[in-house]
């Protein structure tokens, strides 16, 4: 397998960690991460003309990019800024849209891409722990047309959503993966109620409900019932862009650290001569690269057609992010002693978002298990 990216997506690289770096200093991001609006639209804008929208999405659906490869690009590059516009949404959605969608519907592709539409996959549910098939919100045919009733909650940047995708229960039990169809739902859609509230890793995350809600036959996206698989294909591009995120995140916090260590005395000596620092430091940069490896497995995993090995790299690449992602906060913040916890301190943040980042799109317990349930099937 060949490690080097492209042309291209080293110039992707090198122009987006500039621009954060410029643009997007801790100072200006915790400003952004606290606002009542939980992200800056015109950063979303500059990021839609910098073309990092665009590089998430394939060529033939409008973009210049789509692979694993450019998800982990840019994911990497938003982690190491602790980034919460809402390029995760965009992900999703848009994979699920050009995957099951209409021609009409594909119309709303050039919208998320040029920044003009916020999009929000509406899928988890209080209870669910994480489960892709349990989904109770209900979607009933009232003649010509869908009636939803059901609540979501944690979407991320609900609040500012242009449009939801939404799973609901068209048949079935609430736990099978046959019966579940998807729904595209503007947020202004008459019986839509948003309820926001602050995410404790900076943004905003939101509750909303669905309190019968009605909506064209042209709103389904995909057949009636088998919405299972578009689901699964989009929430792994989110696995793979939530992975990539916490690697830029574990380098900052690796960075920030070792110039800790570099640079703080205890009685007139460096701590970073101290040799149980260095073998816990030594410890966590294998960790990293071990971190990394899986999420090239995943990257390089993302579009291949086989489930079981598509679905086990992701598994395999979130269960690692989970449990590497928790050690590099625990031993960076204890590297860094008191002050690791203070507020000032961006590594208290960079803490905060990997741990957080575990618990989205199915934690390390979760993924582990599901990992080995595609390694019985692939016998």
């Amino acid at each position: 397998m060949n490690f080097e990216h492209t042309e291209d997506r080293r110039m992707l690289a090198d122009s987006l960690n500039r621009f954060i770096a410029e643009q997007y200093a801790f100072e200006t991001r915790d400003r952004i991460a606290k606002s009542a609006q939980g992200f800056s639209t015109e950063i979303w804008q500059q990021f839609a003309e910098l073309g990092v929208i665009g590089a998430l999405f394939r060529e033939e659906d409008g973009g210049f990019g789509g692979g694993g490869f450019d998800l982990a690009v840019v994911f990497e590059a938003l982690g190491r800024g602790l980034v919460v516009e809402p390029l995760l949404g965009a992900v999703m959605v848009g994979d699920a849209i050009a995957a099951a969608g209409s021609e009409a519907q594909k119309e709303t592709l050039a919208e998320i891409i040029g920044g003009g539409t916020i999009a929000a996959l509406a899928h988890d549910e209080p209870g669910t722990h994480y489960e892709l098939a349990h989904v109770q919100t209900r979607a009933d045919r009232s003649g010509d047309r869908w009636l939803l009733n059901g609540a979501k909650a944690v979407v991320p940047q609900g609040e500012q959503a242009d449009l939801f995708l939404v799973s609901a229960r068209s048949s079935g039990a609430p736990d099978d993966e046959a019966g579940i169809s998807l729904f595209l739902v503007p947020a202004k859609t008459k019986g839509v109620y948003v309820r926001g509230a602050p995410a404790i890793d900076g943004g905003r995350v939101a509750e909303v409900v669905l309190d019968g809600v009605t909506l064209p036959a042209d709103a389904l996206l995909g057949a009636e019932g088998q919405g299972h698989a578009v689901l699964e294909r989009a929430v792994g591009r989110g696995v793979l862009a939530l992975c990539a995120e916490s690697l830029g995140a574990m380098e900052a916090a690796k960075t920030a650290t070792l110039e800790y260590l570099r640079t703080r005395k205890q009685f007139g000596t460096l701590i970073g001569s101290f040799q149980a620092l260095q073998h816990r430091m030594a410890e966590l940069l294998l960790e990293i690269e071990q971190a990394r490896s899986a999420v090239i497995n995943a990257a390089a995993a993302i579009d291949d057609t086989d489930r079981a090995t598509r679905e086990r790299a992701l598994s395999a690449a979130k269960a690692s992010i989970g449990r590497i992602g928790a050690l590099v906060a625990e031993e960076s913040i204890q590297m860094h002693g008191g002050i690791g916890m203070t507020w000032e301190l961006p590594l208290a943040h960079y803490a905060k978002r990997l741990v957080m980042i575990d618990h989205q799109l199915g934690d390390e317990d979760h993924h582990l298990q599901r990992f080995i349930a595609f390694g019985r099937q692939a016998r």
